[in-house]
């Protein structure tokens, strides 16, 4: 076997090929049995395993072309292993009810400084930290009197352009001013602000059923 590391041999492009000394099987065949082929049909296999055959390119290529994978079998065992799923039934290792995985490589690592252990620390902290903020931003508000505002409310006072320390008479008047401002019977028949005034009809309607303006 070539031991060049920029050998041609060692690089080529036929799938199988193993270098040797081995002649090829075929008796006369002056060519080196670089493919394996399986035993002849009755050769009982050796203390190292089966006696396989090694032949060259041009007899494996001859193997190949007649070799039937359904010879000698039944009928039946034709067709069972012709079925979509032959095959798929066998457990396989990692799956196998007996199989038992190696433990990961990264299992033996060792850290003596914790760089590894250290990173994933702050990582853990970082999104602790960003998970609090963001439970924090979602509880909803109250107000000085203990009433707890929903969402609805919140954007309902903001529509209004009211904090959330308004009272019902706070309310009242700011809807009084709004619909001045915004109402053409009141702005001189400007009719530019119909969406708004929709807007701020709606908030107040909203807010003034609100458990907060009771």
């Amino acid at each position: 076997m070539s031991t060049d590391p920029f050998s041609n041999r060692r690089f080529n492009r036929f799938h199988g090929r193993v270098e040797g000394d081995r002649p090829c099987w075929v008796a006369g065949c002056p060519e080196p049995g670089e493919f394996r082929a399986p035993p002849v049909e009755g050769s009982g296999p050796t203390s190292e395993g089966p006696r396989w055959r090694w032949l060259c390119l041009e007899h494996v290529r001859q193997f190949n072309q007649g070799y039937n994978f359904f010879t000698g079998m039944t009928p039946d065992e034709i067709a069972a292993a012709q079925r979509p799923y032959a095959g798929w039934e066998r457990e396989t290792r990692a799956f196998s009810s007996n199989a038992h995985s190696p433990s990961p490589k990264w299992a033996d690592f060792v850290d003596p400084l914790d760089a590894i252990g250290a990173k994933f620390k702050a990582r853990m902290a970082k999104a602790r930290a960003d998970a609090q903020v963001r439970q924090v931003r979602q509880v909803r508000q109250v107000r000085q009197d203990g009433v707890f505002l929903s969402a609805e409310d919140r954007k309902a006072l903001d529509v209004m352009g009211l904090g959330i320390d308004a009272d019902r008479k706070g309310l009242r008047t700011r809807y009084t001013e709004l619909l001045r401002r915004y109402h053409p019977d009141h702005n001189g028949g400007d009719r530019s602000h119909e969406g708004a005034l929709q807007g701020v009809i709606a908030a107040y309607a909203h807010l003034r059923k609100a458990a907060a303006f009771a």
